[in-house]
């Protein structure tokens, strides 16, 4: 080999080197700043709560300060843009809701976004029960009450949501479409203004999830009329399911908090992060916490998350389908 060539080779071999070794160096160090939830909705919802408490902890578990963006809009559709769109070094993540995930790709044709493609699910950070709530102004008691009432009083009835194509709002016209009534949809920027407005007794009932709930229930300033699980719930064992009531169907639908990073994001740093929340939500004071607050903690791997969205999917699919509501 001539000089010449060995020089040749030499360089190569260097610029291999420099190109290869930082890049481990730099997933090892993750996270070297403060690293960002998205929550798409306004503050007050179950999804802003978890994530509050989870960057708490994960403040912690990470080393780096963690902190919580809400960017509501566009029924969570702003904030997990920002996240799709947004680099792919797991310094921003999304938590997320079945709205602008497995819904909104269903309800609209011209998304900015595609959430299968463009976002990296990290891990399922909680459910919780969606549940039909009204001001204790309000006669009916039940849901079987309530279409009654609303077959006396029909197109009188508003209740709110914290979006149109929610899982909160499918699962209110999935009820009336079975049982025949007329309510008025209000859409809200997240399930925590809808909750105040019910509370404050500008609207009748609303859709949400139990977060917002739990305390004023407890307190005697909710009625929880309803939930949206196909049976009662350990935990709440004393609510009914909207399915008891008569005509209303086998209504299955449930908020769930996802968490996703951008697509593209290395492996090690979603394994990294996977990890932090799973000691985080496994952690049976956390567990207890998001339990009294109406979040059943999950904490699974991407994998099984996965999985999970497959199903939901699907699910949502024939809940469109079956709703009448037709993409614009």
């Amino acid at each position: 080999m001539s000089a010449i060539h060995r020089k040749l080779v030499a360089v190569l071999c260097f610029l291999a080197a420099s190109f290869c070794v930082p890049a481990p160096a730099a997933l090892a160090a993750y996270p070297e700043r403060p690293v960002t939830i998205v929550v798409p909705f306004s503050p007050g919802g179950g999804h802003d709560f978890t994530a509050r408490l989870m960057a708490a902890r994960l403040t912690t578990e990470l080393g780096q300060q963690v902190i919580v963006v809400n960017k509501p809009g566009a029924n969570g559709m702003i904030g997990a843009q920002s996240v799709a769109h947004g680099p792919a070094d797991g310094y921003t993540m999304l938590m997320s809701s079945p709205a602008e995930i497995v819904i909104s790709p269903l309800l609209y044709k011209d998304m900015q976004y595609d959430p299968h493609r463009d976002l990296s699910p990290v891990t399922l950070a909680g459910v919780t029960p969606i549940a039909l709530v009204a001001h204790p102004s309000i006669p009916p008691g039940s849901v079987a009450e309530l279409v009654e009432y609303a077959r006396r009083h029909p197109g009188t009835l508003g209740y709110g949501t914290p979006g149109t194509g929610s899982a909160q709002h499918l699962a209110v016209e999935w009820i009336a479409r079975l049982t025949g009534i007329e309510l008025l949809h209000v859409p809200y920027k997240g399930a925590g203004p809808a909750t105040a407005d019910v509370l404050a007794n500008q609207i009748p009932l609303a859709s949400v999830g139990m977060a917002p709930v739990m305390p004023n229930w407890k307190a005697g300033k909710l009625k929880v009329l309803a939930i949206m699980n196909p049976r009662r719930l350990a935990w709440l064992p004393d609510v009914p399911t909207a399915s008891e009531a008569p005509g209303a169907g086998a209504v299955d639908v449930v908020q769930w908090m996802g968490v996703f990073v951008a697509a593209g994001t290395p492996r090690p740093i979603v394994e990294r992060l996977n990890q932090a929340y799973a000691r985080v939500l496994h952690d049976p004071e956390v567990r207890a916490t998001m339990l009294a607050q109406g979040v059943d903690a999950v904490g699974d791997s991407p994998q099984d998350f996965s999985a999970y969205l497959d199903r939901e999917r699907a699910k949502y699919a024939a809940l469109v389908k079956d709703s009448g509501l037709t993409p614009r």
